[in-house]
């Protein structure tokens, strides 16, 4: 679709006075404009609403609010004092001196209070602001425009052509689509990533279409941006992620005050329903990689079971009330901004523990559960996350046990004879060769497994979200600070 943008009205020289009837202040300061326009200075009035609104003065209606849109008028009455075509003064509202000050005319409104705030401006109403930015916006929005006939249904004719991920998606309009922009400084045609596995180009256009259609708000489109910067590239390798037969997709993990800021959840039911940000800047992920990229269940995502996280999981750490750094910290982010780690997980798996108050017990049941990911006889081959809730990460922290030591004890109890893992032992035929059976194999490569604190305040439940394949072969967590 493209956007044809105008000119800026120019502004004639004297003084320019934009008001609406709507505007009590506007109607009250009507006597101090017909005093003005007996003065020095030639006076031109627009009026937003009404075209016969001030009756006494003749003023221009700005029908289409090109003249509010254009010049940033955001309160009105505004005051605008113009020299050569050139703004050299304003004020908004009603202030005698600072109106005494623009115009350069004393004894104004003499039986007006000295001062009133003005009203929002219509170029501003939130009814209107998105149709205005489509209208004027100084972007050109490159992406095809795709007629819906009148007698078709809009959602159904998205699932018609293959744009939803098996749930109904925002139609992408012109005026969604730029509002979404709205919340990064990046130009459209910026090229942020290429997507596999058509290995498309997408921009932040493309970007905050399926941002729309996930129905994200604009203060999460730079979560999202960084996350598909976070995904498509050789080191997290989601054309991998996507072609395996095992059930992973990208699991995000955010952190820092943004993540706050936007209302992300980190506590209670952290990877579940009802929280808009965590599902929706995960679902667009996964719809940039669908939609630009052509990744398409049952065509090279080729997942044997997939997991309901391939829709979306993305959740926040609870790093204000957490014992340890941020994993985005830990991973080389700079403290205190706002990131996020991509990592190739499957769905969550429940830890439970209701006894343990000293940290060697409750580390070696975390080694226990660990142990099975997979299998209990796979090593070095997958990493995880182990999310640890807020009852058991008290039980860690009244130790003393920081982020390192947590990791270093549990990886220690994973430790695992070669005899335990040798194909055929304790009846399973899946296993290590024989030549193996006197070493000792850790679960765990080093650093492949994540610690992260988030879940409700009650309930000593803990999570463990298995990956896939690590290292050159498979994919690797990526960290990303996330810019704006």
């Amino acid at each position: 679709m493209t956007i044809t943008t105008r000119s800026a009205p120019v502004l004639p020289d004297g003084l320019v006075i934009v008001v609406k009837r709507e505007c009590e202040t506007c109607r009250m300061t009507v006597p101090v404009i017909e005093q003005l326009r007996n003065g020095p200075l030639p006076v031109t009035v627009y009026t937003q609403d009404d075209p016969n609104f001030p009756e006494s003065v003749d003023a221009i209606h700005d029908h289409d609010l090109a003249v509010s849109w254009h010049h940033t008028i955001e309160t009105v009455p505004t005051v605008i004092r113009v020299n050569d075509g050139r703004e050299v003064a304003r004020t908004v509202g009603w202030s005698r001196t600072e109106w005494e000050a623009v115009t350069g005319r004393n004894g104004l409104g003499e039986d007006l209070p000295v001062m009133r705030p003005g009203c929002g401006s219509m170029s501003v109403d939130p009814d209107l602001v998105d149709s205005l930015r489509v209208r004027f916006g100084s972007s050109v929005l490159g992406a095809r425009r795709v007629e819906i006939a009148s007698a078709e249904d809009e959602f159904e004719a998205m699932f018609d052509r293959g744009w939803t991920d098996g749930l109904p998606v925002i139609p992408p309009t012109e005026e969604r689509v730029m509002r979404m922009l709205t919340g990064t400084s990046r130009a459209p045609d910026d090229v942020v990533a290429v997507v596999p596995p058509d290995l498309v180009e997408v921009t932040i256009e493309k970007i905050a279409i399926n941002a729309v259609m996930a129905g994200c708000k604009p203060e999460y489109l730079p979560w999202v941006i960084t996350a598909v910067e976070a995904v498509c590239n050789d080191t997290f390798n989601i054309h991998g992620v996507l072609a395996t037969t095992m059930p992973v997709g990208p699991v995000i993990v955010c952190s820092g005050p943004g993540a706050r800021a936007i209302g992300m959840n980190s506590g209670m039911n952290v990877f579940g329903q009802g929280n808009r940000a965590n599902l929706t800047i995960g679902r667009a992920v996964q719809l940039v990689i669908r939609n630009v990229g052509g990744g398409r269940p049952g065509e090279v995502d080729r997942a044997t079971h997939g997991n309901p996280g391939k829709i979306s999981f993305c959740f926040a750490e609870d790093d204000v009330h957490s014992p340890w750094t941020p994993l985005a910290q830990a991973r080389g982010a700079t403290p205190g901004v706002d990131a996020l780690t991509v990592f190739p997980g499957e769905g969550p798996r429940c830890v439970v523990d209701q006894i343990a108050r000293d940290p060697e017990s409750l580390s070696n049941t975390f080694a226990a559960c660990l142990r099975t990911l997979h299998n209990p006889k796979s090593i070095l081959a997958f990493d995880a996350i182990l999310v640890v809730g807020p009852e058991h990460a008290r039980v860690f922290a009244e130790a003393g046990w920081n982020r390192e030591r947590v990791v270093d004890e549990i990886n220690a109890r994973l430790q695992i004879p070669g005899s335990e893992l040798v194909r055929g032992a304790n009846g399973i035929a899946e296993g290590i060769p024989a030549h193996l059976k006197d070493a000792v194999l850790p679960k765990f490569r080093p650093g492949g497994l994540l610690l992260v604190h988030a879940g409700g305040g009650a309930g000593l439940f803990s999570a463990i979200i298995g990956g896939w394949a690590n290292g050159d072969v498979g994919s690797q967590p990526v960290t990303k600070e996330v810019t704006r």
